[in-house]
């Protein structure tokens, strides 16, 4: 099965929390704190792997998770770094937000790229320790792992991509210039997967092609295959245009040619610009009035016009050492640049991190915020230090504003993630 689109959730691995630990040995008094600090998240890696050819393998497997740091130890000993998660994932895998549809990297040269980086370790508390805080009790949390739901797409990386009507003789011209061995019939949609075949021209000179599934008029739109597969035209660094000149399915060659680009220029404007050359396959089945009209008319436009037959082998020769001559003068295939994350979406990002929600219900006052979770796991309820490095944080992050500006009066109770305590003013 051909899978060249998928959707999946990565989530790189969090830090390990800071360590809370005093020194403790025979004849020593007052050993002081040594907890260390947590180890780093793994990250989310993606490998090239040429092994690999379509994107089935995420068709039954959605979710990928790193490994979270190991929390700090005593004896200022550092948590273990998570171990990364490496995805393999086929050359031309196109990689994207699935949210922004903002592009985070292009599988096509770089063979490793991270796509998601893991959290930093939090910090143990023998790094709060100062002359006026001798025992601290109280340890920072690990940093969350970044999280994306991203969009795969794969898009082929081939030198020239054949396009034209289903069953004007792109699979048997691809099958005798190539080693490409595709299905051959006569009838409509007989491929119905992309076809790469690598055109030998001299003993170390090669290009490669691809056979794309016939496109029919309103493919741009998903009528046919063709639309499912316009994406791989898009690298092409030269597009061969096959034509009936025969008309032997009944329909003019003008007009499929004309038909044809129409769909190009409506999936991708960029298409419209690539170079392009057209070959009149069929032509032992043509008369001469038949080949020159549409010479003409394809001259006329501008276009190098080949007349061949491949299932003869006719012209097709000529053609290959055409097109070879033409990609030496193109520019590489297509990479596309991972795009920068927005400013707003920055912004919007760290909005949500710090949000805070305060809601009352009968005479409790909850407050809830996603970020506060971490931190009240490593401290100490039940140390005074502790506590004063809460109220520290709930003050410095408006907590204590916003439940006064709700009308909260002391002894009221405060409801922080099932942490209950009363208020004091």
């Amino acid at each position: 099965m051909f899978v060249d689109k998928a959707k999946i959730r990565v989530k790189a691995g969090d830090g390990g929390d800071g360590a809370v630990s005093f020194y403790r040995e025979k004849y020593v008094a007052a050993g002081g704190p040594d907890g260390g600090n947590g180890g780093k998240g793994g990250d989310i890696i993606f490998v090239i792997d040429d092994n690999f050819s379509t994107l089935i393998d995420f068709k039954y497997k959605k979710k990928y998770a790193a490994q979270r740091g190991e929390n700090g130890g005593a004896k200022h000993c550092t948590g273990k770094n998570g171990e990364d998660l490496i995805i393999k994932v086929p050359r031309g895998t196109l990689v994207r937000d699935a949210n922004t549809g903002r592009i985070i990297a292009d599988l096509s040269k770089k063979d490793r790229q991270i796509i998601a980086k893991g959290g930093n370790g939090g910090k143990g508390n023998s790094v709060f320790k100062s002359p006026t805080r001798q025992i601290p009790r109280f340890a920072k949390p690990g940093f969350p792992g970044e999280e994306f739901e991203l969009s795969l797409e794969l898009k082929l990386l081939a030198d020239v991509g054949l396009v034209g009507f289903p069953n004007v003789g792109k699979s048997t011209l691809i099958s005798v210039v190539s080693q490409a061995k595709p299905k051959i019939a006569n009838y409509h949609f007989t491929t119905l997967v992309p076809v790469l075949g690598v055109v030998k021209v001299e003993a170390e000179k090669s290009f490669v092609m691809a056979d794309i599934p016939g496109l029919i008029e309103g493919a741009s739109d998903g009528i046919g295959l063709g639309h499912e597969f316009l994406r791989h035209v898009e690298r092409c660094r030269l597009i061969l245009h096959v034509l009936d000149v025969s008309g032997s399915e009944g329909r003019d060659p003008r007009e499929d040619f004309d038909i044809i680009n129409r769909e190009l220029e409506k999936f991708s404007p960029d298409l419209a610009e690539c170079p392009q050359i057209v070959a009149a396959n069929k032509s032992d089945m043509a008369s001469p009035e038949q080949i020159q009209e549409l010479r003409e008319y394809i001259e006329e436009k501008g276009y190098t016009f080949f007349e061949i037959s491949a299932a003869t082998t006719q012209g097709t020769s000529e053609l290959i050492k055409y097109i070879s001559q033409e990609l030496d003068k193109l520019p590489p295939i297509r990479e596309y640049e991972p795009e920068e994350i927005p400013e707003e979406e920055i912004m919007q990002k760290e909005d949500e991190r710090k949000r805070i929600t305060v809601r009352k219900e009968e005479d409790v006052y909850y407050v809830e915020a996603q970020w506060l979770e971490p931190i009240l796991r490593t401290v100490d309820l039940d140390d005074y230090s502790s506590l004063q490095y809460l109220q520290r944080v709930l003050q410095t992050n408006g907590i204590f504003q916003r439940l006064e500006d709700m009308g909260i009066e002391e002894g009221e109770t405060v409801d922080i993630h099932g942490f209950e305590f009363e208020y004091v003013k």
